[in-house]
């Protein structure tokens, strides 16, 4: 190259390297004519202080055995690369991204340039150096942390690198790493398939968990971007595993998790160290079961971060590159022995670890409790092909597509080429990204985009314990741009069957709107639509119409029932049966005033207005019907008309009754001559002018607003919907209803008025008495009625308290005027007829001094004169005193 190097980073390299020429780190070295560089995490990371740990079977030893499986195949082949074989210079990463770098130091050595003008032998001749081999590319990393790391030393030297396990984001730009391919999908592409799996299985509410660095960062800052652009799925928590972590820092991450228990699944983005020992804290945290893992291509289907934590790590949907076995690799691995693999210088350990047994080495003493290895071992294998075995193999089928060409994505996968232009080969950096395409040696194809990255084809996994032959990873599903899952074959914690749910919050019931929590728009609250209300959408509660009510569900709008006062409903029953005795009893009665009707008690009684108010009783009891009837326009028009022209007919002619009375009586202090208007036309004529002003106004008010019908939806509108119902009723309200009765309410305290004044007419004389007691008694029915009515006004069952008052009311008032008035003639008319004779009469001068006397008698209080003056009725003579002939005596 001929570049002077940077002294910082000739410092660099010298602590690294050892700092003397031909110094060189523990490595596999094998000759060739052309020398690919390693990186393989061999060993984990140390604890503090200390760079490697324990040795790693999987990913570090098989994944290493898989290079060297694959130069012994190249350099076997004399049609691949013929008259040429390929070296190696591999090194352990120790899973450290700074070790590592340190390590990868080696692989620049023979391309720096170093000042050797001031070094000479003892004897004054040029010293002879031996210069390191050059290494023309480089396979790996693991870690994409690691690959980061080297990447930006490598490109210093323009030396290709392709790695088969590093999957960060980061390593697709190809601006700043334009030295860098990869046979594995980026993690973008990995993120969106996990993505999917978090969709597929309803959950939208998980935390994820990263180791600290670019593999564990990239991922979950992918996934985050990812389902944050697609909507849908929330992140809970997002919690970062510490390089260095400390003691106890695993209980608190998982103590973390559990302050949002809702979100159990767990998107991990983490080295098979760390996802072990998460699971380890989540066994001495009682959680087994609870969290729902879904791992990503680190974790894969590896047995090593599982193991002892089976039962932890049952149900965890996993992501791995997709893959194939390498024919050939297994019967070579389990071939490998101590005898046969001493090119490995790492082996032997990996030996002891993988049989739990001890080599004997030279002046070591035994330990009596280790078993000693012995050669009838053979190296194992786990139960499947580590996964990205087949990422460190590509071969190229032969015949070779360009014989000018040495394309090293074909033979070990790392971009570039390189030909024989004289010694050291050379890497021509404008053939990088060659956009090739073949099948590799397990089958599957091989190709690059522009960034240097492989496609996302990736298999789903699933651990299970349970309903399997023999536990472990079964495959469940793949994707290749968009995800197909078998869901029915997935378990989960104690071979459950049913999807467990991850989700902030449950759905809504039907008829319950959700109330988003304001920044987690996968957090809500369910909120009942109550009311009237019904469920519009998942947001929003509408009231339904106002002649609706909301289904039992509250998700659409029903019609309201409508009802109407039955005749069968006891609110009816007892209005009706007052009714009809009542008609029964009037009709009874005028039957019996009709066959008498020229007895003396009949005629006393006064025929004409008698018959007016037996009608009006009549027509009182009869509006019961109507007021029950289904409304109509018909049935509306009659209550109009008739709930107040019966009470109106009877309290007119009882008001014309006392009137009278009270105005004869009074006349009758002053002079001997009869007050005007007391005939019996007279007597209709005032009646009918009373009653007119009620038919009159009624029919005024039926031209005005013609009646109908109306469903009033409101009154029964009650809390609970289940019980609303819409009334059929008359379009009358309560105010016209009372206007309709006031008239005739004005007559009832009228007619009171004036019985209170006649109140000192002598009892036996005529009907001012009976007619007191009716009035007295009506007025108190009515007083019950009005808060009764109005009252109910409120109530949920209006329609059927206030017309069951309003009929039974009038009945009452009907009754009592029937039963006070003409109960007792009718009595004598039937069973004491004897009685029902004329009496003599007297002048309206001789009623008048009767009067007289009966007042002053009243006044000294003399109840012997009043009784002697009861002897004989006062009465209307025909002429002599100018009072009409046809008025009778009045009976006592």
């Amino acid at each position: 190259m001929g570049q002077p190097w940077p002294p910082l980073l000739l410092l660099l390299w010298g602590c690294g390297a050892g700092g003397q020429q031909g110094t060189q780190p523990f490595s596999i070295r094998i000759e060739g004519d052309v020398t690919l560089g390693g990186l393989f995490p061999v060993h984990a990371r140390g604890p503090a202080g200390v760079p490697c740990g324990e040795v790693k079977k999987e990913k570090g030893i098989h994944r290493m055995e898989a290079m060297l499986y694959a130069l012994d195949q190249i350099n076997a082949d004399p049609q691949l690369l013929p008259n040429l074989t390929l070296g190696a210079r591999i090194l352990d990463t120790c899973s450290r991204d700074t070790y590592a770098l340190e390590q990868s130091l080696t692989f620049v050595q023979a391309l720096i340039q170093k000042d050797t003008s001031d070094v000479h032998c003892a004897d004054g001749r040029p010293p002879l150096l031996t210069r390191p081999e050059r290494v023309v590319a480089v396979v790996g990393a693991s870690a994409s942390s690691v690959s980061i790391m080297v990447a930006n030393v490598l490109r210093l030297f323009a030396i290709p690198q392709i790695s088969y396990a590093s999957t960060a984001p980061e390593l697709s730009d190809n601006n700043r790493y334009d030295y860098f391919s990869r046979v594995v999908p980026p993690d973008s592409y990995q993120a969106q398939a996990m993505l999917d799996v978090v969709k597929a299985l309803g959950w939208n509410y998980v935390s994820t968990l990263a180791s600290e660095g670019n593999y564990g960062e990239s991922g979950v800052e992918a996934f985050v971007q990812i389902s944050r652009e697609a909507g849908g799925v929330c992140i809970a928590q997002s919690m970062k595993i510490p390089r260095e972590p400390r003691a106890g820092e695993f209980d608190k991450l998982i103590k973390r998790l559990m302050e949002t228990p809702n979100a159990r699944g767990i998107i991990i983005f983490a080295n098979e160290d760390d996802i072990k020992r998460v699971l380890e804290a989540t066994r001495r945290a009682n959680l087994t079961g609870h969290f729902l893992w879904v791992g990503s291509d680190s974790w894969g289907s590896k047995i090593s971060p599982i193991l002892r934590q089976e039962e932890v790590a049952e149900g965890a949907v996993t992501i791995l590159p997709k893959r194939a076995s390498i024919e050939g690799f297994d019967q070579y691995f389990t071939s490998r022995s101590l005898e046969n693999n001493r090119r490995n210088i790492w082996f032997a350990e990996f030996w002891e670890d993988d049989f739990k047994c001890k080599l004997t080495r030279p002046g070591a003493q035994p330990e009596e409790a280790t078993r000693k290895c012995t050669g009838a071992h053979r190296a194992g294998l786990p139960n499947e092909q580590e996964g990205k075995v087949q990422f460190v193999i590509r071969r190229c089928p032969t015949p070779w597509p360009t014989p000018a060409q040495l394309n090293l994505t074909c033979a070990l996968a790392p971009p570039g080429s390189v030909e024989r232009t004289g010694t050291p080969w050379t890497a021509h950096p404008a053939a990088l990204h060659p956009r090739v395409t073949f099948n590799g040696s397990a089958g599957t194809p091989v190709m690059f985009n522009e960034n240097g990255d492989a496609p996302g084809r990736y298999d789903i996994f699933q651990y299970q314990l349970t309903n399997t032959t023999v536990p472990g990873y079964k495959a469940i599903g793949q994707w290749t741009e968009y995800l197909r899952l078998n869901i029915e074959e997935m378990q989960w914690s104690r071979g459950q069957q049913d999807i467990p749910s991850s989700v902030c919050s449950l759905p809504c019931g039907p008829g319950e709107r959700k109330k988003m929590v304001k920044g987690v728009p996968c957090c809500w609250h369910c909120e009942l639509c109550d009311g009237y209300q019904y469920q519009l959408d998942e947001f929003t509660c509408e009231t339904c119409p106002f002649d609706m009510r909301p289904s039992p569900n509250r998700t659409a709008c029903r019609p309201t029932p409508i009802v109407k006062l039955e005749w069968s409903s006891p609110w009816a029953v007892l209005p009706v049966c007052l009714a009809m005795a009542g008609i029964l009893s009037t009709t009874f009665v005028v039957v019996t005033f009709v066959r008498h009707n020229n007895t003396p008690i009949v005629r006393a009684s006064g025929r004409e207005l008698s018959y007016v108010l037996l009608t009006g009783i009549f027509l009182i009891y009869a509006i019961t019907f109507l007021m029950i009837a289904e409304p109509g326009v018909v049935v509306c028009a009659a209550r109009r008309l008739f709930l107040g022209l019966g009470m109106a007919l009877s309290y007119s002619a009882l008001l014309t009754k006392t009137n009278r009375i009270y105005r004869i009586f009074e006349q009758g202090k002053k002079a001997v001559t009869p007050p005007r208007f007391i005939s019996p036309t007279s007597q209709l004529a005032i009646t009918f002018s009373l009653s007119a002003v009620q038919l009159v106004g009624t029919l005024a008010w039926l031209g005005a607003l013609p009646p109908h019908s109306v469903i009033d939806y409101e009154e029964q509108r009650v809390p609970n919907p289940e019980a609303a119902r819409g009334v059929l009723k008359c379009d009358m309200s309560d105010l016209s209803l009372i206007c309709c009765l006031g008239y005739s309410l004005l007559l009832m305290v009228t007619c009171t008025v004036y019985a209170i004044k006649a109140r000192g007419v002598p009892e036996t004389f005529n009907e001012a008495k009976p007619i007191g007691f009716t009035m007295y008694t009506t007025c108190i029915v009515w007083l019950a009625f009005v808060p009764i009515f109005f009252g109910t006004a409120q109530s949920a069952e209006k329609i059927y308290i206030q017309t069951t008052t309003l009929t039974v009311s009038m009945s009452l008032s009907a009754s009592v005027s029937l039963g006070m008035l003409y109960v007792p003639k009718v009595y004598v008319i039937i069973f004491h007829p004897e009685q029902n004779v004329a009496k003599r009469k007297r002048s309206f001068k001789a009623a008048a001094t009767a009067v007289s006397a009966s007042t002053r008698l009243s006044q000294k209080g003399s109840e012997r004169q009043n009784g002697a003056d009861a002897e004989s009725c006062p009465g209307f003579p025909p002429s002599s005193a100018g009072a009409p002939h046809s008025q009778p005596a009045a009976p006592c």
